[in-house]
């Protein structure tokens, strides 16, 4: 068949910086070992950001859905020698172009989601991002956990530390997020206004012992800066935020003073990612986490240059944007 006889899909664009336009384009195939999905949507992440500001190295326009990496929906086909996977399983994927109507996805990095979880949006890489920082973080019982960064991410840290057993301290610049964090389980918040004084109310809140584990979720210099001097000796620093805009200078000389443990919790294995969207799957099909609250801004996808820039801009009451398909 002709790529003009195929059935045609819509798909995102970006076709310069801050522009973006819908296309017809020829459905995909799925070859061996490759799964086609119908998407029901897509999660919208910060890393976008910058592709979208379209900074020197960046091309234009895009391959037709690029950049959605963050989408869920139905399984319509199967490539050659796939197994345990058939149309009409309902699944979320590592796939990468998902700001479209279809995507293909590798077979063994697709996680079926179960009957419990029929209609509600899952976009697996994130939730499943948030599951590897809290394994990575090794928090238990009893500890004080401080959190730099209130947004999707943080909010689910939050939840997933206060039922560990830690108290948690969320730090954010928002009053809403501030009191998402503690709907999310923080038992103390603090606005990220001032340097010293934030330092000074966490030196006091513990007693001056400060914080066993602080978690950075923001990926800007000034909130790093701050999350290691809440970091208590010995304590372990967790690098949770993407820092995507440039090199960041660190303070050496406290961290070795305090002799912390810094740990980025960026992970790179695709195997590892598909264990954390499968741990996410448990924790909300169980009812353990209920991210609905966390999906405030709904947008369709002929609106996703509008979704990237409430993404960018943060206006009040936004946490995280979902681009729906159907």
């Amino acid at each position: 068949m002709s790529d003009a006889a195929a059935p045609r899909m819509r798909a995102a664009v970006l076709s310069g910086p801050g522009q973006l336009r819908l296309e017809e384009v020829a459905r995909p195939e799925p070859g061996p070992g490759q799964v086609r999905l119908r998407l029901e949507g897509c999660g919208v992440c910060a890393s976008n950001l910058t592709p979208w500001a379209g900074p020197e190295w960046m091309q234009f326009p895009t391959q037709p859905g690029d950049l959605g990496h963050e989408g869920w929906g139905v399984v319509d086909a199967v490539g050659e020698g796939v197994e345990g996977l058939a149309p009409g399983d309902r699944v979320a994927a590592l796939s990468f172009r998902s700001y479209a109507e279809y995507d293909l996805a590798e077979a063994d990095a697709v996680v079926r989601l179960p009957d419990s979880l029929a209609g509600q949006p899952f976009p697996g890489e994130p939730l499943g991002c948030a599951m590897n920082i809290f394994r990575r973080s090794g928090i238990e019982a009893g500890q004080t956990v401080a959190i730099v960064g209130i947004g999707f991410l943080g909010a689910i840290l939050c939840r997933l530390a206060t039922d560990a057993g830690a108290r948690v301290i969320a730090v954010s610049r928002r009053p809403f997020s501030l009191e998402v964090a503690r709907q999310f389980g923080a038992a103390e918040t603090i606005p990220m206004e001032d340097h010293n004084g934030i330092i000074a109310c966490v030196k006091e809140l513990t007693e001056g012992r400060f914080c066993d584990v602080v978690i950075e979720a923001v990926g800007k210099q000034w909130p790093l800066d701050l999350a290691a001097e809440l970091c208590k000796e010995r304590g372990r620093l967790i690098v949770a935020g993407y820092h995507q805009d440039g090199p960041r200078q660190v303070n050496m000389w406290l961290w070795n003073w305090r002799g912390l443990d810094v740990i980025n919790a960026h992970e790179r294995d695709p195997k590892v990612y598909l264990a954390g969207i499968r741990d996410a799957v448990e924790a909300v099909a169980s009812g353990r986490l209920d991210p609905s609250p966390l999906y405030t801004h709904r947008f369709p996808l002929d609106r996703l240059g509008e979704a990237l820039d409430a993404t960018r801009d943060r206006p009040d009451g936004f946490l995280k944007a979902l681009v729906t398909v159907r």
